[in-house]
């Protein structure tokens, strides 16, 4: 963490410690009952964190749970695509409406208010940080049993401000086969363990292939090291999720609600009531 970063975790332990409360915490819209919420994260990009968010809100969708999705990756937002998401969020007096997917999971994204999904979002990160909290603060979410926020890869602005500002039960980490892998647990659990939050375990996406002839297992991206990161920080490996293009063309093509996901079940396990 940085200097700023840690000047503003000690200054939010003070507060808590006197006051009782997380000075940093962003209000609820009064239109709103969220039960859990947890965060989906990573230390990089490009492992799949949006697409992990995506099946566990359907699964959880799909058991009959009130879902809901606040995309927090507010520079590449990719959740809307996912579920066919074309329409945009409208306003009224008493907040801003979530988008409904067509199997009812609730969705707030940058894209649902840009004039068109391919519109950049070029913005300082106050700014972004900003959005992150109205998008929990001024949307009328409803009751909902379980929220994913889907964060940006790293450790900066936007898990910050989620962090101190949601009431984050835990997050799932997620991550990819190579040696890398450590780094980039390490930052995130770090980040976490930091600001309090609990980390839940670690879900490697990409594991491995699966030869359509034999069956047999190919490490594209060589062993897996993920085991090694999770007994480094005593975490449980949920899931080791292999490449399946079923699931990439399903999210290209809008249609993540349309297919059987028959991984992160031990995840869902974790946090269903």
């Amino acid at each position: 963490m940085s200097e700023n970063e840690n000047a503003g975790e000690n200054l939010a332990e003070k507060v808590k410690r006197k006051f009782g409360k997380n000075v940093f915490e962003a209000p609820m819209n009064a239109h709103s009952k969220i039960k859990h919420v947890y965060g989906i994260v990573s230390g990089k990009g490009g492992v799949g964190k949006s697409l992990v968010t995506s099946m566990l809100a359907v699964k959880l969708s799909k058991m009959g749970k009130k879902v809901a999705i606040l995309d927090a990756d507010i520079t590449g937002p990719s959740i809307p695509k996912s579920f066919g998401i074309t329409e945009h969020a409208f306003a009224d007096e008493e907040g801003m409406n979530p988008v409904l997917t067509k199997t009812g999971i609730e969705v707030m994204s940058i894209n649902l208010i840009l004039p068109d999904e391919e519109s950049p979002v070029i913005w300082r990160g106050p700014a972004i940080a900003g959005t992150v909290k109205q998008f929990w603060s001024d949307v009328k979410w409803g009751d909902i049993d379980y929220m994913f926020v889907d964060m940006p890869p790293g450790t900066g602005d936007v898990p910050l401000t989620v962090f101190q500002s949601l009431p984050v039960e835990g997050i799932f980490i997620v991550t990819s086969p190579q040696e890398l892998v450590s780094m980039i647990v390490s930052k995130a659990v770090n980040m976490a363990d930091r600001m309090k939050i609990n980390t839940l375990g670690i879900i490697e996406n990409y594991s491995y292939a699966i030869c359509p002839d034999c069956g047999k297992h190919i490490e594209i991206f060589g062993k897996s090291h993920v085991q090694e990161a999770a007994d480094k920080y005593g975490l449980p490996v949920l899931e080791n999720i292999p490449i399946d293009t079923r699931f990439a063309l399903a999210a290209d093509k809008g249609e993540i609600e349309d297919i059987d996901i028959p991984y992160l079940g031990k995840a869902i396990e974790l946090i269903n009531e």
